[in-house]
């Protein structure tokens, strides 16, 4: 069964820094796109939808970030060992949320699904 298993959430001060990190378990054949997404609970209502992409890389290696994190999150991936990371540094309040990784993993030559995390809690606050 694939999962995807992440850790790192905490609790941290303004100016701090975090790295979460997201693991690819089971049997695949290939993991494509992976990336993060971070959902305030509640604000879905606001903003019409429910998870927000903070930041994506490809399996080659090119990556995309949200305007709010540039400059501040860096994602990365080793594919040797199936994970994706998100360094976080000068991490802000408004940068509170629960922090989900997703993953498109090929099964094989038919099938390719997309693949959540259960997520992580990354609180910012004094």
């Amino acid at each position: 069964q694939v999962q995807l298993v992440e850790s790192g959430g905490d609790l941290v001060q303004p100016g701090g820094s975090l790295r979460l990190s997201c693991a690819a378990s089971g049997s695949f054949f290939s993991l494509d796109d992976m990336g993060w997404y971070r959902q305030v609970p509640g604000k879905e209502r606001e903003s019409g939808k429910e998870r927000e992409l903070v930041a994506a890389i490809t399996a080659g290696g090119a990556t995309n970030y949200a305007d709010s994190v540039k400059g501040r999150f860096t994602i990365s991936r080793d594919n040797a060992k199936r994970t994706v990371n998100l360094q976080m540094n000068s991490l802000k309040p408004e940068d509170t949320a629960v922090y989900y990784c997703n993953a498109r993993i090929r099964l094989d030559v038919l099938r390719e699904y997309d693949y959540w995390g259960q997520g992580t809690q990354v609180t910012v606050s004094s």
